[in-house]
């Protein structure tokens, strides 16, 4: 969505910009009672997609690889279209309901996903290792005293954050034994509510922050990269944000410690985001597909028990997508995103990495 203010130089007196309108702005209690962002996939649609998916896997193709071209999808495309635009211009998140994942492959999942997914935008690596197919799941690791560790691969609370990408998706394979649940919140709706209780806080976020970088590091970067939580630019707002990761960069002892003022401004934009009567908690179904668009929402996961036997242990696939007609960014992103030309920017690229679709969890 479009603003009409204008920010000016970041300087301490700048004028914020104004409140955020639009369907970007929304409470998740009026969000719970509502099926509207609910898409159910047909019997018809399936036939589709497998059609569409059975000679990719006689042909054993590159899952990495997979284009619009190499997955024709003449029904279902206008009905993903439609979806991609209400997740990019419009609430920022939609959840597609009814892949028949229980009786297919992970191979097929996959395939079925990465081929779905390429409607909405190009994969992006999601790792050091140059996996543009993610798994999400319990890898016994500890996000806390290892910092290599990455949350996704732990049973731990995520924390609201943001992805390194436009659209982040996933696809629910399997379940926890309880917990697990996926959260949501709009970072334009904290906005508004910053700009309303704490204008003098909200400043200090369109301020840069040192994030951690976890140990995956591209080329002729630092361990850390440093962008404001809120960046206006040519008419858009939008949020990239980790607090987990602005804390444990304060490791390098370059990076200095947060200021009162700054803990006080990330604290209150983590009350907000925690807020019920501002968030959303959402269940997933084996064969649920998750569309969040990262520039105006925050995800999160709360904590889960697994179950013992491995075989049902909860399991994600998940895309990072650079979207063709997605918004622009300022060029300071590009210290995160690696660049920001639309369609092709994103992800997490170091030296001599190779993409691909890996089907188990590393």
């Amino acid at each position: 969505m479009v603003m009409n203010a204008a920010l000016g130089d970041k300087a301490p007196g700048f004028d914020l910009p104004a409140p955020i309108d639009g369907p970007q702005v929304w409470y998740g209690p009026r969000m719970s009672v509502s099926d509207e962002w609910v898409h159910r996939i047909t019997p018809a649609d399936v036939a589709e997609i497998e059609a569409a998916m059975r000679p990719l896997l006689e042909a054993n193709a590159d899952i990495a690889r997979i284009s619009r071209s190499d997955f024709p999808l003449a029904t279902v495309a206008p009905r993903l279209a439609s979806i991609r635009e209400e997740v990019m211009t419009g609430r920022g998140f939609a959840l597609l309901r009814g892949l028949p994942v229980d009786r297919w492959s992970i191979r097929e999942a996959a395939m079925a996903y990465c081929g779905i997914g390429a409607y909405f935008g190009n994969a992006r690596s999601q790792n050091a290792k140059g996996h543009v197919l993610g798994h999400v799941r319990d890898l016994g690791r500890d996000a806390v005293n290892d910092q290599t560790a990455r949350i996704y691969q732990t049973r731990e609370r995520q924390t609201f954050h943001t992805d390194s990408c436009d659209i982040v998706a996933l696809l629910c394979l399997k379940t926890s034994r309880s917990g697990g649940a996926s959260a949501l919140v709009s970072s334009m709706t904290i906005y508004n509510e910053m700009h309303k209780r704490r204008p003098d806080l909200l400043r200090l976020l369109f301020e840069p922050f040192a994030t951690d970088r976890r140990g995956e590091i591209p080329a002729g970067k630092k361990a850390y990269f440093e962008i404001p939580v809120y960046n206006f630019h040519v008419g858009y707002l939008s949020a990239i944000y980790a607090r987990r990761y602005i804390d444990s960069a304060r490791r390098f002892d370059e990076v200095p410690p947060l200021t009162t003022e700054q803990c006080e401004a990330l604290d209150l934009f983590d009350m907000l985001a925690n807020d019920p009567e501002i968030n959303l908690e959402m269940e997933f179904q084996p064969g649920d597909m998750q569309w969040v668009h990262n520039h105006t929402i925050l995800h999160d996961r709360t904590a889960y028990e697994d179950w013992a036997e491995p075989e049902k242990k909860r399991h994600l696939l998940r895309l990072w997508l650079a979207v063709p007609g997605a918004r622009p960014l300022p060029e300071i992103y590009a210290d995160r995103y690696g660049q920001v030309t639309v369609g092709d920017r994103g992800g997490i690229i170091v030296p001599g990495a190779r993409l691909n679709a890996p089907m188990e969890a590393e």
